[in-house]
Order: structure tokens, then C-alpha cells, then sequence
């Protein structure tokens, strides 16, 4: 809206006048969130991944372990999320040159790879995926052995929590970076992290380490999911509902005291109370005469209890408040979207789940888990550990050549429909959208090995001549007989 100044001005300059229209125009919000007019302004705007990280990450980190320790939902989510991940494991399998030696000394190096001897490989790797979800990140370094060692492979994993981590060293080294505990060289990679040389928590540890340790980044695999460009460190996946989370468990200690409160029934006495038959259950005369009330004692259960005449009774019920079960629920549900798990996988509760609901939902959390499995646990994870395992096993000379070609296969989804499930894959198959390879690979299985055990079975029965019932068994009817052999029989 034109005001006075702009009046006069395109009075004298009709061209000016206009000018200031569209200039003014030029000022005005296209977004109405950025309007000076909206209070809300966000926690250090502008500021860096890396600079969140290092302002919040321990702190939140601190929480969303009291959160896994306390919670059962939470601890519920989490697990969860490690079970349709990881599973009983994703299975590496070699298919380079000496394939079949790699995968003989994988299987035999699986059950030796913790350097600490908790876990297996598969273990290792839920452990490692599950620390990640909960902390954000998490470090496994590379311990080489020994040729004498009498392992399959001389190499190690060592599963290390953030906290071995100096977040606090920052500065410059011979004209590298060092952000958050972590050398960075001129181009940005990663040179180096600076570790502790026990956990700093420990009960046992030194007080007052001056300085930690560099150790070069390849002994090292830094597992985080970023989020932002230039992120550096991981943030635990609960950030999102740790205050919702915090506010919810506030509200049902105070539901469950309130609930206390209603189970159990007081009652008020007014009047002369000189005739009780019990007045030293008063309270002293000191007592009464200061405060103004006395304590008439406990009411016994299934008794007939004589009362002074004159007195006055009021009993006090406190009453129910209603809506408490479905703001739990409602809250749920956001917790479990903020986490991305499917309600029912977080709460167990699955009265209001039906089939359609369900498989809905959970075709939208199987896309999550893949992406998680494709695009951070393996490539970031898996496959360092399987290249690192090449070049140990190349150097010790247990294989001929540096082959690192493998295939990862992920634990199968069970069937919501087994049914509809099969016949869907077959017409997809049938109508050339997909492949044997495809499907098998989307169950969890390795083409090749079942493609080798088909072959075998297939030869073993017909050795032992019962291809053909197997296929009647299959089929519901007999093989039709060759027509010289009918031909034969009537003659």
C-alpha cells in the first residue's frame, strides 16, 4: 500500500513511483515462516554439522542410553530394528577368483574375529549396528596378528564404543584439521582419530591423561549414518523423541500416583470427638491444639466400627481421569514414527492392527531397512572388514591373488502372505519383470548356492530314480508315459 512519500514521488516522477512499487514488492516474504514477524528462531542458526555435534552429541548420547536402559519401548524399538537389519547375520560370500578358499576360510575366521571373544562375526555386527543406532556412531578397529597365531586369518576386530574417542582434541598437525577427535588432511579425508587408551569411563581408569593416541584411519572403521553434507561424527537415532520421550514418562509417574491415590479411601471427622474410645490415636493435646486436626487412626477392612455421637463424616474419593490410555497411545505413535519403527514393534500392542494396516506398514519399514542395510551397514561396515580380510589373508598367503569381489546377503523377509507372496513373484517372473536371480536375492539367498544345491538335488534323485514321483508330488499327476510304450503294451 502506497503511503505519502510515495504519492508525492509519483506525482513528480510517475517512473520513480513505479520503481518504489516493485522494489517495495521486492521486500515482501515469499514464505511465510521467514516473515521478521514469526518469533520462533532456532538454536544456533547457520551452525555446522560438526559444530551441532560437538555442542550436543554427548549430552544427547548420555540420554538415549538412560533411554535404552530404562524404557521399555524404547529398548523394544531399538531391538527391533536390529532384528529385521541384521538379523542372524548378512552373510558375506566371495565370487572373485579363489572363492571357494575365501569362503572356507571366512567360515573358519567367523568364529575368531572378536578380539575381545564375545561374539562371532554375526555378533559382532549386530552389536556394532546396535551401538550405532543408540550412540550414533561407533569405531571397530582392525587388530592384525601374528602368522603364528594359529588363526585362519591373521586379523581381528576390536568393537569400540565413541567414548574411546578424544571428541575434545581440535586444532592443527602438520597442516591437517583436527575436529572433534578426528584429523582430517588438505583434502578432507580422514587421516587419522585420536583414541584413549581405555574407555574413559571406566571405573578403573587413570584420572588426569594429558593426551591420547593417533591412530592412522586405516586401522580404523568409523560406522555413523550422516545426515547433513560435511557431517563428520554421527548423531544417536533418538534425538528426534528424547524430550517427548522424557515428557511421557514424566506423565505416567504422575498417572501411577494418581492412581494410588484413587485406591484408597480417607475419610473426614468434624465434631465433638471428646467420646472416642481411643484418644491417644488423637494425637497429643499439644499437637491438636497446633495444627487443628487429629489423626482418628486406620479403618479396618470388614469391620463394624462405633463412631462418637456428635461426630460429622465426609468421605474423600478422588475420581478418575479419563483419556489416559489413548494420549499414551497417540504419543506412542509419534515416538515410534520419530524412530521409524511400526507401532505394533515398539509397544507389542496390536489391538488396533489389521491385515492391510500391517503389511502396509510394513512395506514401508522393509524400504527403511534396506536403505540402512545398502547404503550405510555395507558399504560402511561390511565391506571395509571384508577388504581388510583379503589383504590379510593375501599377505599371510592363504590366497593367490587380491580378488575382493563378494556378494552380501541380508536375512529374508517372511512372508505377511506366503500365498499371495509366491504366486505375485512367479507372474513377475512369468512376465519377465524380474528374474530367479532378483527374487532370491530379495529373500536373503545367494543365486549361485541355491542354483549349486537345485543342480545336486536334481542329479540325486534322478540316480536314485524318483525325480519322477517328486513331480507327480508337485504336480498331482503321473508323468504320461512315452507313446512306443503304450503302443507296445496294447499290442
Amino acid at each position: 500500500m502506497a503511503n505519502i512519500i510515495d504519492r508525492v514521488i509519483g506525482f513528480v516522477s510517475p517512473q520513480a513511483g513505479i520503481a518504489r512499487h516493485f522494489a517495495r514488492r521486492q521486500l515482501q516474504r515469499a514464505y511465510e515462516a521467514a516473515s521478521p514477524r514469526d518469533t520462533w528462531r532456532p538454536r544456533r542458526a547457520g551452525a555446522s554439522a560438526n559444530a551441532d555435534h560437538q555442542a550436543d552429541a554427548k549430552a544427547l548420547r548420555s540420554k538415549a542410553r538412560a533411554l535404552v536402559q530404562n524404557v521399555p519401548y524404547i529398548w523394544a524399538g531399538l531391538n527391533g530394528l536390529a532384528v529385521a537389519t541384521v538379523g542372524a547375520g548378512i552373510i558375506p560370500r566371495a565370487t572373485g577368483r579363489d572363492k571357494e578358499k575365501i569362503n572356507e576360510l571366512l567360515t573358519a575366521w567367523f568364529k575368531v574375529c572378536d578380539a575381545d571373544g564375545r561374539f562371532d562375526f554375526f555378533g559382532f555386527v549386530k552389536a556394532a549396528y546396535m551401538a550405532m543406532e543408540q550412540d550414533g556412531e561407533v569405531l571397530v578397529r582392525k587388530r592384525t596378528r601374528s602368522a603364528g597365531s594359529g588363526m585362519a586369518v591373521p586379523l581381528q576386530l576390536q568393537l569400540l564404543e565413541i567414548d574411546w574417542l578424544d571428541s575434545a582434541k581440535s586444532g592443527t598437525l602438520n597442516g591437517n584439521s583436527i575436529v572433534n577427535g578426528i584429523e582430517y588432511d588438505v583434502l578432507g579425508a580422514v587421516a587419522a582419530y585420536y583414541l584413549w587408551d581405555q574407555h574413559p569411563g571406566d571405573v578403573a581408569a587413570v584420572r588426569g591423561r594429558s593426551q591420547s593416541q593417533r591412530v592412522p584411519a586405516n586401522q580404523i572403521i568409523h560406522l555413523f549414518n550422516p545426515g547433513r553434507p560435511g557431517q563428520g561424527r554421527g548423531i544417536t537415532r533418538l534425538a528426534p523423541v528424547i524430550a517427548r520421550v522424557r515428557d511421557l514418562q514424566l506423565y505416567e509417574d504422575a498417572e501411577m500416583a494418581r492412581k494410588n491415590l484413587e485406591t484408597r479411601m480417607s475419610v473426614l471427622a468434624s465434631g465433638d470427638i471428646s467420646g472416642a474410645e481411643n484418644p491417644a490415636s488423637m494425637g497429643s493435646a499439644g499437637e491438636g491444639q497446633a495444627s487443628g486436626h487429629h489423626d482418628l487412626g486406620e479403618l479396618g477392612g470388614g469391620n463394624i466400627v462405633g463412631m462418637p455421637a456428635g461426630m460429622t463424616f465426609t468421605v474423600v474419593e478422588p475420581k478418575a481421569a479419563p483419556g489416559y490410555v489413548e494420549y499414551v497411545k497417540f504419543q506412542l505413535h509419534l515416538i515410534a514414527s520419530g524412530i521409524d519403527v511400526p507401532y505394533h514393534m515398539l509397544t507389542g500392542d496390536m489391538s488396533s492392527v489389521n491385515f492391510s494396516s500391517a503389511r502396509v506398514r510394513m512395506l514401508d519399514f522393509r524400504r527403511s531397512v534396506t536403505q540402512m542395510q545398502w547404503l550405510t551397514l555395507i558399504p560402511k561396515l561390511l565391506m571395509p572388514i571384508h577388504e581388510a580380510f583379503i589383504e590379510h589373508a593375501y599377505l599371510a598367503g592363504r590366497i593367490k591373488s587380491r580378488d575382493k569381489a563378494v556378494d552380501f546377503s541380508p536375512p529374508k523377509w517372511d512372508y505377511v502372505n506366503p500365498q499371495q507372496d509366491v504366486q505375485a513373484d512367479l507372474a513377475e517372473i512369468g512376465g519377465g519383470l524380474s528374474s530367479f536371480s532378483e527374487k532370491l536375492r530379495q529373500r536373503g539367498y545367494d543365486p549361485e548356492v541355491v542354483y549349486t544345491e537345485l543342480a545336486r538335488d536334481i542329479a540325486r534323485l534322478k540316480e536314485l530314480g524318483i525325480l519322477d514321483t517328486m513331480l507327480f508330488m508337485q504336480r498331482g499327476n503321473m508323468p504320461t508315459p512315452p507313446a512306443d510304450a503304450n503302443q507296445s503294451a496294447a499290442s
